[in-house]
């Protein structure tokens, strides 16, 4: 084994890779700076650069999250905790003790390693050190831009909590090793290990750390969440969605410093960010209705993910002919408008972000803490094409907590603990849509983003406290009638139908959908939770 660290590197202490059941023989690159990494991954033949300079990789056939795939390790410990369910899958100890020493081995024959060192959290009261294992480069280099990144010095006497073992080419025959492919993503909670193999999607690396996190927290007496975030002097907002409905974009605001993209914690201090860097979608991207954003894809620290460039290396992101899912990661330095320290106070303002697939939902309404809870725990939104493997449209799903996939615990426990926070802070709550109306999907373009941007800026500055609401007659939270700089017609979404009855219908099926999701959350719930919950109305045109 020939260890290796970069030339401007200070003393680093290096857990022995032995404590991960390694000894590899080839070389071991460890902590190398991201300049470093994306120059190999270049070298290597593992990605390319754009015009500007940006890395660009490929993923392969699997471009988004591979859930189907993803397991937890039933085992004695923490994972006594965790709510068995379609999304956290259980896998037995002999299988993961099986894959365990196929990615040893596998690692342990690769000619080079990657080892990179960092942190989750940018508080340091709770922040968890965390280590990826990997051969691949620009894997590396993605680690480096989305985790909290500590100097030189600070690595002295590192010792991961948790450890990813990633090991993208190896695939695994899924009848020989009890897993439904020859990819896998499995966390093992006991033993502080993550195994990947088989998957090229970068995405896989954070969201893992993401549901250890989830599970980690709560237990501390802390809200772990699956949003966006960002303050100014005044107040703090949050953004709960999932991919593809608007956090990153919609917390990339001129007027308000951004805390983080993704992944946040909310203690008796504030909100932190998880992470060190963002993870943004690149579909649709333009200068003019995302400026900040653009403006990373022209960094070299940038790293895209499946993203077509033209004849002169500019990237075209508008042609989804790899996936809809394209993406970029970038260090959270890249975006100039943001905190110091990635943490702010206690919010001011909750918003629900989802993308309704069926055109019901209004482009903004305000809830009750009742209704706040209730939304919060449906996570009502729709599967945006390309996020997830096989999902070529948007299709109508709920999510508890706005993140179910990362969600270990059973939502309640987090339900709980918001609405304690929101009640703790007095934090108003918004539901924001940012999908369809005017007959839905396949029938009009989504909500401009202008629109969107110009309720959003509404609620959280304080503008539509004193205008006039509507109550919705199904779900029961207040709709605005005004706002400036947005269409009027466009607030109630029945008048945007061409046929009302034809609305009705729809609207009394999403209605349904919700009661029948929330079936299995019933027990738990106060009844006050309980009573928010929408009801059929049965409405007559004339």
């Amino acid at each position: 084994m020939v260890e290796q660290t970069p030339s401007n590197a200070a003393t680093v202490y290096k857990t022995p890779l032995g404590t991960h059941g390694l000894d590899p023989s080839g070389s071991v690159y460890w902590n190398l700076t991201g300049e470093e990494l994306r120059e190999l991954a270049v070298q290597r033949g593992e990605a390319t650069r754009t015009a500007h300079g940006a890395l660009l990789a490929t993923t392969g056939n699997r471009t988004g999250r591979s859930p189907n795939d993803r397991f937890i390790v039933d085992e004695p410990g923490l994972a006594s905790e965790v709510h068995w369910s379609e999304v956290n899958r259980p896998i037995s100890e002999a299988v993961f003790e099986d894959l365990l020493q196929t990615i040893q081995g596998h690692l342990n024959s690769s000619a080079t390693l990657f080892v990179k060192d960092m942190h989750c959290g940018a508080d340091k009261s709770h922040s968890m050190p965390v280590r990826l294992v990997s051969e691949s480069a620009w894997h590396s280099a993605f680690m480096h831009n989305m985790f909290v990144r500590s100097d030189r010095d600070s690595l002295f006497g590192h010792i991961p909590e948790f450890t990813i073992l990633h090991a993208p080419s190896l695939t695994v025959d899924p009848k020989e090793y009890g897993v439904n492919s020859e990819a896998f993503v499995v966390i093992s909670l006991s033993k502080g290990l993550v195994l990947i193999g088989g998957t090229r999607y970068a995405g896989e690396i954070k969201k893992s750390i993401f549901t250890i996190m989830n599970h980690i927290l709560p237990a501390r007496g802390l809200l772990p969440m699956h949003c966006s975030a960002n303050t100014t002097d005044k107040s703090s907002a949050l953004f709960f969605g999932l991919s593809g409905t608007g956090k990153t974009t919609l917390s990339a605001d001129p007027g308000r410093a951004l805390v983080g993209d993704d992944e946040h914690g909310w203690s008796d201090q504030g909100i932190f960010n998880f992470e060190g860097g963002c993870y943004a979608k690149m579909i649709g991207l333009s200068e003019e209705d995302e400026p900040a954003i653009y403006a990373t894809t022209k960094m070299e620290s940038t790293i895209l993910e499946n993203v077509i460039l033209d004849a002169d290396g500019i990237p075209n992101f508008h042609d989804s002919t790899l996936t809809q899912n394209t993406r970029a990661s970038y260090p959270i330095e890249s975006i100039e408008n943001r905190t110091d320290d990635s943490t702010a106070g206690h919010p001011d303002n909750v918003v629900f972000l989802t993308c309704d697939a069926f055109g019901v939902l209004p482009p903004i309404s305000r809830l009750s803490p009742a209704q706040a809870a209730y939304h919060f725990i449906s996570g009502y939104t729709a599967k945006v094409a390309g996020t997830e493997v096989g999902v070529t449209e948007p299709m109508a799903t709920f999510s508890a907590c706005f993140g179910a996939p990362f969600m270990p615990r059973h939502p309640s426990e987090y339900a709980n603990l918001l609405s304690k926070k929101i009640a703790d802070h007095n934090a108003s709550c918004w539901l924001i849509n940012t999908g369809w109306i005017a007959g839905g999907y396949g029938e009009s373009s989504r909500i401009r983003i202008s629109w969107t941007r110009a309720l959003l800026n509404a609620a959280l500055s304080g503008s539509l406290d004193d205008v006039v609401y509507v109550t919705d007659e199904r779900f029961g939270f207040k709709i605005p009638v005004t706002c400036d700089g947005v269409p009027s017609e466009i607030l109630q979404p029945r008048s945007t139908w061409s046929d009302v009855n034809r609305y009705d219908n729809v609207a009394n099926l999403l209605v349904q959908m919700f009661n029948e999701n929330f079936e299995s959350f019933i027990e738990g719930c106060s009844d006050e939770v309980i009573a928010a919950a929408p009801m059929i109305h049965e409405t007559q045109s004339l």
